[in-house]
């Protein structure tokens, strides 16, 4: 599973013009999940989103959490982070997850961070999304999973 974890002052999704999930100051995560993926993998990654700190204390330094700034998640399903393009001048795909299995490790995902409290939005996973974003700082993280 690879995430980009970017700080927003505030994101939101559009399906066919209509906004799905919105959010004000928090994090939005691009999650792309991959064949090797399983649960113990997504909540790993769901625990460290939630208690991230990367937001801004009294000093200025990155050391407050989403839960300290009243923060909220846009996680958003992104298969393209799946996607190798080191070969050739087109993506390949080989390494995502079969749909309807990631599917079902995203929603894991997702229940995660609300059962750990974090207010939390999603986009409308497999539909062509619009996300649109504020990017605050710029602060941008991509996160992976520790080898097992």
């Amino acid at each position: 599973m690879r995430s980009v974890i970017q700080r927003v002052s505030r994101a939101e999704v559009r399906v066919e013009g209509e906004v799905v999930g919105s959010i004000a100051r928090g994090l939005l995560v691009l999650v792309g999940i991959e064949k090797s993926d399983d649960e113990t993998g997504v909540l790993w990654q769901a625990d460290k989103v939630a208690s991230l700190r990367v937001f801004a204390d009294a000093e200025g330094r990155m050391n407050r959490a989403l839960e300290d700034v009243g923060g909220a998640v846009l996680a958003v399903s992104q298969f393209t982070l799946a996607g190798s393009i080191l070969k050739g001048r087109r993506p390949g795909f080989d390494n995502a997850m079969e749909p309807s299995r990631a599917e079902a490790l995203f929603d894991l995902f997702v229940k995660r961070l609300r059962s750990l409290g974090v207010p939390t939005e999603t986009g409308r996973f497999g539909t062509m999304m619009e996300v649109e974003l504020v990017n605050d700082g710029p602060v941008t993280f991509v996160l992976e999973a520790p080898s097992r």
